[in-house]
């Protein structure tokens, strides 16, 4: 992975890059929790798009911790804005909200966001994270204005 992130080996293009990617969509499904966690983040920034790839997003969208799962929900809202979009909601509900979930939700911008996202707009100790909030809710109202 660390040649993954340090794009010293390819992952599209070639026969070797093919093998580098089904390596890294197999460490999506890896025991340890941080490999698990950098593979799906680094596979949900990449623009490749196939079956496979939506099917280990997918599946780490279900992973049991939620770092893991906002990755992946980053991945799929890049690439199906309708198929994250429940996913999204099903996050945005819960108690605690990982980061890449107000990514995912700034890039599925979808109306029904908006009243689950504005609870989550309040100033927190966390500016910074108060920000992505804030973005991914504009991001949703925008589209209202759209429709």
């Amino acid at each position: 992975m660390k040649a993954v992130i340090a794009e010293e080996v390819p992952l599209s293009g070639s026969t070797f890059a093919e093998a580098n990617m089904r390596q890294l969509i197999a460490m999506t499904r890896d025991d340890d929790l941080s490999n698990r966690d950098w593979a799906t983040m680094l596979l949900a920034s990449e623009e490749a798009d196939t079956p496979e790839i939506r099917e280990a997003l997918l599946t780490a969208a279900d992973d049991e911790h939620d770092v893991v799962r906002a990755e992946a929900l980053v991945g799929i809202a890049r690439r199906d804005r309708s198929l994250a979009l429940p996913l999204v909601l099903q996050a945005l509900a819960g108690d605690r909200v990982s980061m890449p979930v107000f990514e995912a939700a700034e890039l599925v911008a979808d109306p029904v966001l908006v009243e689950v996202l504005r609870p989550w707009t309040e100033p927190s100790e966390d500016t910074w994270l108060d920000q992505l909030a804030r973005n991914a809710l504009a991001a949703c109202e925008q589209a209202v204005r759209v429709i």
